[in-house]
């Protein structure tokens, strides 16, 4: 179980990451493309990814992005810097200037359970141009395997912001990091997640938690493994149906306005409406609401989608709510 802290300084400077942070989906894309899972959502991305790998003429470039990464257990505290916050380039940046001593210290660790191959050495040193090939791995890599996914990754993690910006409002920093269960428990000051792989406890004296919604991330919340940087605690979002390409990157182009049609061709007018208006995330009140139906259609057309897989509902308890 890992504890994290909190003083009421921590509580006021605790936030969400304002959008879907692209390092932290990288990396954890890279655990789940080689793991095992067996997750439905995720099998159609997998079976692109790695075809898309085996035909790029550079992929030995990857080898050692992927040794960094492996599917379980440690991976490096410098791979997600908190620079990223600010953006994919931002984050880059701040991998190649990582210092030294981290570096040597952060590949000591993850040598210590995994093999690495002989191009860690010189990055362990803090070779400038070993720095640069990592980096431009991971330029690579997202190419392949996340930009085209892109828009539905931030949908999914804007869908997730606005889940807990409605919790944020009705009942402060508590009632949003009480809206985290049941993977957390929040009680009396300390955030406990309960499936951690460590037992571990985090004390944020004062510095506050940035809290990072994550497409990518698994069943358990992550974090970074040295206390002394900047508190970050990375948690899985509901993947709002799978993943597929965006038109123009390997799904075809797709005409103005035939996606909605479609859907509604599909499904009826109505319920394609709630479908759309759902997309961001709000309450079945909201979608009556938006679409000037009664509450019990709204209730209805939503049960409907969701025994469809096509929507993701949440019960709040607290709050008697149900969100989509």
């Amino acid at each position: 179980m890992l504890k994290i802290y909190f003083s009421g300084e921590d509580i006021l400077r605790t936030r969400v990451a304002p959008a879907a942070d692209p390092v932290w989906e990288l990396v954890l894309s890279l655990h789940l493309l080689q793991g095992r899972s067996r997750d439905p959502l995720m099998s159609t991305w997998r079976r692109s990814v790695a075809r898309r790998l085996s035909r790029d003429t550079g992929s030995d470039q990857l080898r050692l992005l992927f040794a960094l990464n492996p599917p379980r257990g440690y991976f490096p505290d410098f791979l997600t810097p908190y620079e990223s916050v600010a953006g994919f380039e931002a984050g880059l940046e701040a991998v190649r200037g990582t210092p030294a001593p981290l570096l040597q210290r952060d590949l000591s660790v993850l040598a210590s359970g995994n093999p690495l191959p002989s191009s860690a050495s010189a990055l362990a040193r803090g070779e400038p141009e070993a720095l640069r090939h990592l980096t431009d791995a991971m330029e690579q890599y997202r190419s392949l395997a996340i930009s085209p996914y892109w828009p539905r990754i931030q949908a999914a993690v804007d869908a997730d912001r606005n889940r807990r910006a409605r919790a944020l409002l009705d009942g402060g920093v508590e009632g949003l990091l009480n809206s985290l269960r049941p993977a957390m428990r929040w009680e009396s000051g300390v955030l406990e997640v309960r499936d951690y792989p460590d037992s571990r406890e985090l004390h944020l004296d004062g510095r506050g938690l940035l809290l990072v919604p994550s497409f990518f991330c698994a069943r358990t919340p992550v974090a970074l493994l040295d206390p002394a940087l900047p508190p970050v605690l990375v948690y899985p979002v509901d993947r709002l149906g799978g993943l597929v390409a965006a038109p123009g990157e390997g799904a075809g182009p797709a005409a103005p306005g035939a996606g909605r049609d479609a859907l509604a061709a599909l499904l009826g007018r109505t319920r394609a409406a709630v479908l759309a208006v759902s997309d961001d995330g709000c309450t079945t009140g909201e979608v009556a609401r938006r679409l000037h139906i009664s509450p019990a259609a709204a209730s209805q057309h939503a049960t409907v989608l969701r025994n469809a897989g096509l929507l993701v509902s949440h019960r709040d308890l607290e709050r008697g709510c149900s969100y989509c």
